[in-house]
């Protein structure tokens, strides 16, 4: 595949429990969703993000990125990509979904996961990182971290926000040492086909007990193929993860890097 066959969609909602009106926060700058978008221009020519916000829409047209505006009703960020998919009208073959708390993502990345449609039997893709053992034990228990395990075809076997596997036999902290386990990195990237199946399939009884939308696809028999990256991403949640990605943008910017 090349560069023709991939659309980018960052799904960016205002209202949020936990940080209201976080894709318009600034950070050096430029709003949050202006970085996503402009980090996944780098590698993507097709790039819309799909809001039921007026005010993120006035926003993204100020700066002159394309916009999409969807549904206000969608439980998932997977729906709201799928509806602008199809209003876009460019029946490009694969969908990459973008979040849009994200605005530090790699070009890499995204470069990583396209790689994945390279095999033509690739339904699904997303990405891990490798859990280092400098991580800590407390990274690797932590819940709001799921964990993938693999099978040796590089596709997703289960994500967890427990820890998978359990080493028997050695104690919680020896088990980075002991065994490579796998973060799971939340970008998505989907055949337009499998994708419009996906969104009509109703919530599974795995994914309701790890609230993890992806086991529904697994549960349902799609096949998930995994690309590995060794970076890390800074999803913003909160306005402390705010603080953070602000100091992360200042070191990086002190080292001569442009974001």
């Amino acid at each position: 595949m090349d560069k023709s066959d991939f659309i980018g969609i960052i799904p960016a909602r205002y209202a949020s429990s936990r940080f209201p009106g976080k894709p318009l926060v600034k950070i050096g700058g430029k709003s949050m969703i202006q970085r996503v978008y402009e980090q996944v221009s780098k590698v993507l020519d097709c790039v819309y993000v799909a809001t039921d916000d007026t005010r993120i829409s006035e926003a993204v047209t100020a700066f002159g990125g394309k916009v999409m505006m969807t549904s206000d009703q969608h439980k998932s960020g997977t729906d709201r990509c799928f509806e602008a998919y199809v209003k876009s009208g460019t029946g490009r073959r694969v969908i990459v979904n973008i979040q849009g708390d994200e605005p530090f993502i790699q070009p890499k990345q995204i470069e990583r996961l396209c790689a994945c449609f390279d095999d033509p039997e690739t339904q699904l893709a997303t990405l891990v990182k490798p859990f280092k053992a400098e991580d800590g034990v407390e990274a690797l228990f932590n819940p709001n971290t799921p964990k993938v395990v693999l099978n040796k075809n590089s596709e997703a076997i289960y994500f967890s926000r427990s820890v998978i596997p359990y080493k028997r036999g050695a104690e919680e902290k020896e088990w980075l040492s002991r065994h490579q386990y796998y973060k799971h990195i939340g970008l998505y990237a989907y055949r337009s086909d499998v994708l419009a199946e996906i969104t009509k399939l109703p919530q599974s009884s795995l994914e309701l007990a790890e609230s993890l939308e992806q086991l529904r696809w697994i549960e349902n028999g799609y096949k998930i193929k995994v690309g590995i990256t060794e970076m890390e991403t800074i999803g913003i949640d909160t306005p402390d993860d705010l603080l953070r990605a602000e100091q992360f943008l200042r070191s990086r910017e002190q080292q001569g890097e442009s974001f």
